[in-house]
């Protein structure tokens, strides 16, 4: 599967990376890692799932029948492991990058709103009036 990953994407393989859960249980995890933002429909969940296991990223670990209804649980696999590192690190690398862009834009408009700043050294040691 080719990065960038979307981010319900992410989320997915995210949420089942410490254990195997359930479709509701992914559905929550997902939530809880977006803080919300992201929720989850079952129809757009297990399309999801369907094309992960397709790619090899996820698999069904277990299935069992609660009150009379099939509960799958889904795993991350090895390569869904990969992918998830992968992508995890090619998104820490553009959090860098924009990192040090925005340090950068800080120390420009702090050395443009004090442009002696990084010169109090030698001013402070003129003495006053020019006598010495």
């Amino acid at each position: 599967m080719p990065t960038p990953l979307r981010e319900p994407t992410f989320l997915i393989l995210t949420a089942l990376a410490p254990e195997p859960l359930h479709g509701y249980a992914v559905v929550a995890k997902v939530a809880d890692l977006s803080d919300g933002r992201i929720t989850l429909r079952p129809g757009t969940l297990y399309g999801a799932l369907d094309r992960l296991g397709d790619d090899g990223l996820v698999a069904v670990e277990r299935e069992e029948v609660v009150e009379g209804r099939l509960r799958r649980y889904y795993q991350l696999t090895d390569k869904g492991t990969e992918v998830l590192y992968a992508e995890t690190e090619r998104m820490r690398r553009n959090v860098d990058a924009a990192t040090r862009q925005m340090r950068a834009r800080d120390q420009q408009a702090s050395s443009a709103a004090h442009p002696t700043a990084g010169r109090a050294g030698k001013s402070a040691a003129r003495p006053i009036g020019g006598l010495a």
